[in-house]
């Protein structure tokens, strides 16, 4: 799965970690001066924000975007070179232009949160009728909005028709892969389901998920500091008080607390997602089987089979109702969190319209990143399905040992 199209992929994808730590660590060291080498203004700590697509040219951005790009550069030399492999221009460059271009996507967000403020405090003072807005003012401040949404929306599609074929080129190397052992392949019960629907199957859940997974890093690593440099206006939370850094402390705890809850109650269902498969594929094959043997397909057979498949499904069933429970109230509560940890300070009038805008958007891009485990484990359970199936496919014509759950027999689950 992974060595056809990536180089070494356990030591590729470590790398790739400690480097994008060494890196972030880097940046709030000091590597934000890099843009005075190139003529560009130091920042300016705690200025205010620039609205609209002047965003996009202030020295701090293309200060950062020097600094990854030469990160970028400098690591993926380093694998092409080191280590060459024969689809490292997709793998390797690919998925350093996917990370870089997923983040500008998640910086216009960004924009678009600081927008925020002045178009709903404007709102607010036109709602007051204090008579200091005019519609001039709104009609300004909705085309500098559809500005930042028109470069969100070209970064948007560029990224995601370039991941759509980054993603096929990852199901190629597989296919090719297994191809090339197709001799010994062709003997293993499935295989043809294996190389050509579980192929299929995990390069489209890799692509959705994938894609997902990167944006709630991406937006961790964007707003944090904007959620960060909000909770000044918050000094308090309810029932635990006065706390440093609280809407951060509070999106931090509530995700992880989903996330705990929903890892724990979904514990078993990947297993039973591979059960489920093997099941399918028992009855299917004898099916396939009576087509053009009737001495195959009896149906005393195909029942047992199929009791085989209603069982496990009724288990999954069983196992899908607890856990949707779970899911559901916490996805319920999630919606007013932020309006409740809010309160005290709603109640004091300490913000404005515009600033409460910005905290919920802040406080839900932070929060929903966090939760990525939660909103995606139905998704992840079948990943991590095909993965299992996959891992025991290659297992038997690489000559390894499968697992105590790949050498179960079927029906004795």
């Amino acid at each position: 799965m992974f060595s056809s199209f990536f180089p070494r992929p356990g030591l590729f994808f470590l790398s790739a970690l400690i480097w994008t730590t060494i890196c972030t660590l880097g940046w709030y060291l000091g590597g934000d001066q890099i843009g005075t080498l190139f003529g560009l203004a130091p920042p300016v700590p705690d200025a205010a924000p620039v609205i609209g697509l002047g965003y996009f040219i202030t020295p701090d951005f293309l200060a950062f975007y020097i600094y990854a790009g030469l990160a970028f550069t400098l690591f993926a030399a380093s694998w092409m070179i080191l280590a060459p492999h024969p689809w490292q221009w997709w793998s390797i460059a690919g998925s350093a232009l996917i990370v870089f271009s997923d983040y500008y996507s998640v910086q216009v967000s960004v924009a678009l949160n600081d927008w925020r403020r002045p178009f709903f405090d404007a709102v607010q003072d036109a709602l007051d009728g204090k008579g200091t807005v005019t519609t001039g003012d709104l009609f300004r401040l909705i085309i500098i909005f559809a500005e930042i949404a028109l470069v969100w929306m070209v970064i948007y599609v560029a990224t995601r028709f370039f991941t759509s074929h980054y993603v096929f080129r990852w199901r190629t190397a597989m296919n090719d892969h297994y191809l090339s052992r197709w001799p010994d392949v062709r003997r293993i019960e499935g295989a043809a389901q294996r190389v050509q629907e579980d192929t299929m199957r995990f390069a489209s859940i890799v692509e959705d998920l994938g894609i997902s997974m990167l944006d709630s890093i991406m937006t961790l690593f964007a707003f944090l500091p904007v959620l960060a440099a909000l909770s000044v206006y918050v000094s308090e939370l309810p029932v635990v008080g006065v706390i440093a850094e609280p809407l951060l402390v509070a999106a931090v705890t509530w995700s992880l607390f989903g996330t705990l809850l929903l890892a724990v109650a979904g514990i078993r269902l990947p297993g039973l997602n591979f059960l489920n498969q093997r099941v399918e594929a028992a009855y299917r094959k004898e099916l396939v089987y009576g087509e053009d043997d009737e001495t195959r397909a009896d149906p005393m057979t195909v029942r047992e089979l199929f009791g085989n498949v209603r069982r496990n499904y009724f288990r999954l069933y069983f196992h899908y109702a607890y856990f949707n429970i779970f899911r559901g109230l916490y996805i319920q509560a999630d919606n007013i969190f932020a309006y409740v940890i809010l309160i005290p300070t709603i109640v004091a009038g300490k913000i404005t319209f515009g600033i409460l805008q910005q905290i919920l958007t802040a406080f839900g891009q932070v929060s929903s990143s966090f939760q990525y485990l939660v909103n995606s484990w139905t998704t992840i359970i079948e990943l991590l399905s095909i993965h299992k199936r996959l891992r025991a496919f290659e297992a038997q014509f690489e000559g390894r040992a499968q697992s105590a759950i790949e050498k179960m027999p079927v029906g004795a689950e």
